[in-house]
Formats: C-alpha cells, sequence, structure tokens
C-alpha cells in the first residue's frame, strides 16, 4: 500500500533540504521559498525523507508519481502466486476405489500448484486402530507419488489424522 507523503502546504519544518526535479541538489532552504520554486515550476514539493535533519523535499509530479507507485503495485500482485491448501477427507476403512477417485482428485489440486491436506477421521472403536489410518495415508501418497511429495509425515491429532502432501517441482 501507497504511503501518503506530505506535500506543499502541510510540511511545517522551517527549513527543507531540497533536491530538484533533475536530480540535482538546491541545498538547504527555507521552506517558503522552496513552495515558490516547486509552483515556479507548476510542480509539487513533496516530503521524501521526513526523519533527516533538515527534512528531505523533492520538487515533482505527485500527481505522476503516485500513478506510476500504484502501476509498480499492481504488477508486483500479478506476479504473486496464491497456494491454496484443499483438504480431502476419509475413513480407515475407505474402498480401494473410493480412494482412488479421491487420489485423482488429489492429484488435479496438485498439478494446479496447491498443497493437498489429507485427513483421515477416527470414530469410536477406530481410535483403538490408528496404524490401520497410517496405512491408508501412505498408501494415499503413493498413489499419488508422480505429483507429489510428502511435506508433512502422518501424525494424529484429536480424532483426525493428518498429512500434507506439496506439489514435486
Amino acid at each position: 500500500m501507497i504511503k501518503e507523503l506530505q506535500l506543499n502546504e502541510q510540511i511545517r519544518e522551517k527549513e527543507v533540504r531540497v533536491i530538484d526535479s533533475d536530480g540535482s541538489q538546491l541545498g538547504v532552504i527555507e521552506t517558503k521559498e522552496a513552495l515558490k520554486l516547486a509552483e515556479t515550476k507548476k510542480m509539487d514539493l513533496v516530503v521524501v525523507s521526513p526523519t533527516a535533519v533538515p527534512p528531505v523535499c523533492r520538487i515533482m509530479n505527485y500527481g505522476k508519481y503516485k500513478y506510476s507507485m500504484e502501476k509498480k503495485e499492481k504488477e508486483s500482485k500479478k506476479k504473486q502466486k496464491v497456494i491454496n491448501v484443499k483438504e480431502i477427507r476419509m475413513t480407515p476403512n475407505i474402498e480401494d476405489h473410493d480412494l482412488g477417485v479421491k487420489a485423482k482428485n488429489a492429484s488435479k489440486f496438485l498439478q494446479d500448484g496447491d498443497r493437498v491436506k489429507v485427513v483421515v477421521r477416527f470414530r469410536g472403536r477406530e481410535l483403538g486402530h490408528t496404524d490401520v489410518g497410517r496405512k491408508v495415508l501412505l498408501q494415499f501418497a503413493k498413489m499419488t507419488e508422480d505429483y507429489s511429495s510428502i511435506d508433512k509425515y502422518p501424525m494424529i491429532e484429536g480424532k483426525n489424522m493428518t498429512m500434507f502432501l506439496v506439489p514435486k517441482k
């Protein structure tokens, strides 16, 4: 997000160091004189470094500067890739065909560049047989190994056992 800079009459300092629009330094000048100088060039006086002593100001076209900064920000947002986490749930006694269907869906997610969280839910007495859930998760990982690698191995968290898969590079 673009921070708002002080410009023209908003500047409260008595003296400022001024940089001309072409980049040359004009030295330390009273703020009123610097404002007049910027006005004669039909530009704005903008504080670029408010923490310096005295503050550094630049004579520039502020509207043009703000527009170019917004354009740069939009370009950088375009290049970002948002990584989503898709979740696939199953039970420890899942049938082979159902497991295959879920693996096929997970492969699609992984090809799109998303992470996949695979969860096996245990209910009632199934909690006593967490080894079965671990086998199901490892079998699932083996089915999707062409597109994924295991990021986080199966761990039990409450009544669920989770595993994370990430796309292969």
